[in-house]
Parts: C-alpha cells; structure tokens; sequence
C-alpha cells in the first residue's frame, strides 16, 4: 500500500512531527499534475490540535498557477484550525514564482526548516 500511495501522490515525499509541528517534504512539481492530490495529502495533514504545517520545498523545481493555489488555501485551512503553515526552503526557481506574484507577501517563507519550526508565533519569515 505505501508503493501504492507514493505512486498515486508522488509530491509529497516525506512526513514528520517535530514538537508538535508536521513537516512535509515535497519534490518534483507543483503542477496541475499534481495539484489535486496535493490538495488532498496536506489537507489530511490538517486536523483540529495537529494544524501547524511547515512545507520543505527545496527539492521542488516548479510551480505554476494550481500548485500555488494549493499552498494558498493550505494555508487558510490550516488558520482556519487556529495553526499556520508555513515554507521553509524554497528552491531558487519556486521563490521566484512566489515574489512575481506577491505571495510571498502572504505565505511565510524562512530560509530553512529549523527556522520555520523554530519561530515563535505565526510571524513570517524572510525570503530565501
């Protein structure tokens, strides 16, 4: 089944909790590919005591209109359960993507996964 599911939702490469944080590591491509089952992997993640999310996009290479969507309304449901989520890592090529559209201004992103399980609060961090 663990083949199975790696196969049917290749994006999300690896899931852990740190101190009551879940850090997911994505990889490839957030892309209408991959979009819907993204969507669903991390709002699986998101429940009531358990919605602080820190996304490790370094081994992401892209990003288009759906994949940013993805992030955006993560990102409302996990502050609509009272948590956060935020980026951590994110690859030269998806900061970018992230700065021509202004969602860095509304998606914290810290230069690396400790700093994003490490900053208090739901503050927003600097742009990698």
């Amino acid at each position: 089944m663990t083949n199975s599911a790696t196969t049917i939702h290749p994006i999300l490469d690896s899931v852990r909790t740190v101190d009551g944080i879940t850090i997911a590591g994505l990889t490839g491509e957030l892309d209408l590919a991959s979009a819907t089952a993204l969507r669903e992997e991390l709002v699986g993640l998101l429940r009531p005591g358990s919605s602080r999310l820190v996304l490790d996009l370094s081994r992401v290479s892209f990003a288009d209109a759906s994949g940013l969507a993805v992030l955006v309304g993560t990102g409302r449901r996990a502050r609509l359960l009272g948590g956060f989520l935020r980026l951590a890592a994110v690859s030269p090529q998806v900061n970018r993507v992230l700065r021509l559209t202004g969602l860095h201004r509304h998606l914290p992103v810290f230069p690396t996964v400790r700093a994003a399980t490490t900053t208090p609060g739901t503050q927003h961090g600097r742009a990698a």
